[in-house]
Formats: C-alpha cells, sequence, structure tokens
C-alpha cells in the first residue's frame, strides 16, 4: 500500500511569489501541538514569537526571552508543522550588536530548530547592513517594522508613523529592508493609509497587525485571536472564539466530577 507523500513546506520565494496575489495568513504558535492545529487549519507561516514571553512566560514585554527558548518553542513547533513556513523570531539583543553576532545566532536557530526563516526588528541603514549579511548566508529574513516590542522601552505601545517624518521614515526603512533581502515585512501598529502606502512602494510581501486591510496579510497572537488571553483587548483584535470561558468550564465540570465520584467511573477505568 502506497503511503500520502508529505506535502512540501512553504518557503520564502513562495511567499515572495504570493505579492499583489493571495493574502497571507499568518500566526502564532509556540509548541507541537498548537503547530500542528494551525498547519492542518491552512497558514502559510507559523511564527514562533518572542510574544511568548508574554503569553507562555507571563513577562510584561519581550525582552526577558532568551536564545535557548526562542530554539525550545521553534524546534518544538517545528515538530508539528509539516506544510506552513516555520519562522522563529530573533530574540533581544542576539543580533543587534554585530553581524558576527547576528550570524552566528541565526545560524544556531536554523540549525537547531529546522525553521525555515527568522525574523529581525528593525530597519535602521545599520540593522539592514546586518539583514544584508544575515541574507548573504542563505538564512531567510522577515523584517519587523513600526511598533517593535524589543524597543518598547523607546518607543512606547502605540501607534508608529502618524506624523509625516515618523511616516516617511517608515517607507524609507522598508525600501531599506526590501534591498537588504527579506522575503516580507511585518508592520505593526501603523496607520493603515501609511501601511498601504508602504505595501505599494515595495516588492516584497507585508503582513499587518494593527496595520490595517491594505497589507499582502495579517498576523494575530493565536491565544489572542481564540479568546484564551481574554485579558487583552487592544483596538485590532479580533476574536474568533472565547476558548477562555470553554476551558474554566471544563476544568470546573471535571471538578464537581471529581469531588462528586463520578470520575472516574467503570467506562474510563481499566
Amino acid at each position: 500500500m502506497s503511503v500520502a507523500p508529505k506535502p512540501r513546506p512553504i518557503t520564502a520565494h513562495d511567499i515572495l511569489a504570493r505579492k499583489g496575489k493571495d493574502r497571507l495568513v499568518v500566526v502564532t504558535a509556540y509548541d507541537a501541538l498548537f503547530g500542528r492545529l494551525v498547519d492542518e487549519a491552512g497558514v502559510d507561516i507559523a511564527l514562533v514569537g518572542d510574544s511568548l514571553g508574554n503569553v507562555v512566560a507571563g513577562f510584561d514585554t519581550t525582552l526577558p526571552v532568551t536564545l535557548a527558548q526562542m530554539i525550545y518553542h521553534g524546534s518544538a513547533v517545528r515538530r508539528g508543522v509539516s506544510r506552513a513556513m516555520v519562522v522563529v523570531d530573533m530574540p533581544f539583543m542576539t543580533y543587534q550588536i554585530d553581524v558576527t553576532t547576528a550570524l552566528t545566532n541565526c545560524g544556531m536557530v536554523m540549525q537547531q530548530t529546522g525553521a525555515q526563516g527568522v525574523k529581525l526588528e528593525g530597519g535602521t541603514v545599520r540593522m539592514a547592513g546586518i539583514i544584508g549579511a544575515v541574507v548573504e548566508t542563505g538564512i531567510p529574513v522577515m523584517g519587523h517594522l513600526g511598533f517593535t516590542p524589543q524597543s518598547v522601552n523607546a518607543l512606547g505601545y502605540r501607534v508608529q508613523g502618524r506624523d509625516d517624518k515618523g511616516a516617511h521614515q517608515l517607507i524609507d526603512d522598508a525600501k531599506r529592508l526590501e534591498q537588504a533581502g527579506v522575503f516580507s515585512i511585518v508592520l505593526e501598529l501603523v496607520p493603515a493609509e501609511l501601511a498601504q502606502r508602504i505595501t505599494d512602494a515595495v516588492s516584497v510581501p507585508t503582513i499587518g497587525i494593527g496595520a490595517g486591510p491594505g497589507c499582502d496579510g495579517q498576523v494575530l497572537v493565536l491565544p489572542d485571536l481564540l479568546g484564551l488571553n481574554d485579558t487583552f483587548a487592544p483596538k485590532f483584535l479580533k476574536r474568533y472564539a472565547n476558548l477562555a470561558d470553554t476551558v474554566r468550564d471544563a476544568v470546573r465540570a471535571y471538578g464537581e466530577d471529581v469531588r462528586g465520584g463520578t470520575y472516574p467511573d467503570a467506562e474510563h477505568s481499566f
């Protein structure tokens, strides 16, 4: 009996080819189970975000997340995913110092997780130089502009590019990342009109989060869109389920059965 071949994983080349055609669906995943579920649901990219610092570890920011943690979670997601492209966030200060540090750490993530790409924040001339060097080694890089969570202490948690100077800076940064060779750019907390201008100005796909409908794709944090993280409610978030209530109700029902002596019963005993 023949065995069906595994689906070919989506690559950076595939993502680039989608520009101006099909919209890209991106969600975060942090373990093998949810990696498998989002993959089976047909997402294009499973992003192993350093947002795990907030939604998994309970930190206030992403800054405490370590390289070892990203490798652990990245490799777990990769084991659950067979079709979607797996991209791993590079955590704070693992790539900003210099090219050598960035190459060493990005290479380690690729080697130890099996991911097909990494994500680096920022679009300054210096960052574009680092990203270009990483791309030149054969590592696909997703860029990230607008509100960049690793710069929260400098930027604050707010929409970026509201004035002319900020808008022009983001457009220039996006073009710089395009020239550096990124295969896509996340735009976070950017006015919708500006996100559309950036999308039109570059030949690589843009992926929005809080950046309006004009981007080439969208990304959401999985626990947010599932309603598991029910205390987080920014304007851009649409919840597609309310699983926090489902979880609480299920655990309460289990507790009632245990306390009442009705679980386990004969059906659930050996």
